[in-house]
């Protein structure tokens, strides 16, 4: 009976040891193999993106006068079904002028959505070649960190992230317009 009791408590305490590790194994990781978020969109990012500046509103408003070609590009995720965008859905508005390529923020991007975002930064550098390209999202969104990422492995410069986004540019009571995401090529 003893040996009994005591091989239980060693399972039991195994048991225990072993809990931790395998909740872990089934919560996804944070990151890809290469560096991009890819779960909890949504919570607090790092202050700065790799090859680009982080921007406040005070100083994107100075980088849009001072150079008034730089290209202003929300990531804010949306809904498509066969490769449309569903209109049934809560309207979204961003800064004027931008670009919305929705749904290129995510850590990892189906072949379909690294080619929209591939075509649509291509197209805006033959416009305006070499012009800024500034990133953005809401506030506390990996979506915009992974796409300035992207756009710097893709070779584009200069890059900026607006880290703070919609969010910020609204607290500042600046105006928003309504959006339509960028058409699938």
């Amino acid at each position: 009976m003893r040996k009994s009791i005591t091989r239980s408590m060693h399972h039991l305490v195994l048991v225990l040891c072993l809990l931790p590790g395998l909740a872990a194994a089934a919560e996804p990781t944070l990151f890809t193999a290469d560096g991009y978020r890819q779960t909890q969109y949504r919570s607090p990012t790092p202050a700065h993106a790799e090859g680009a500046t982080t921007l406040d509103t005070a100083a994107l408003q100075r980088l849009l006068r001072e150079q008034p070609q730089t290209a202003l590009v929300d990531v804010f995720r949306a809904q498509w079904l066969n490769q449309r965008f569903i209109a049934d859905q809560p309207p979204h508005a961003n800064l004027p002028g931008s670009l919305w390529l929705a749904n290129t923020g995510d850590g990892q991007l189906a072949p379909l959505w690294q080619n929209y975002f591939e075509q649509h930064l291509a197209r805006l550098d033959r416009q305006h070649p070499g012009r800024a390209l500034v990133f953005y999202c809401k506030s506390d969104c990996w979506l915009s960190w992974n796409a300035v990422k992207r756009a710097h492995a893709l070779g584009y410069k200069p890059l900026y992230w607006y880290r703070d986004g919609i969010d910020a540019w609204q607290q500042a009571s600046l105006p928003l317009q309504p959006a339509e995401p960028a058409p699938l090529p």
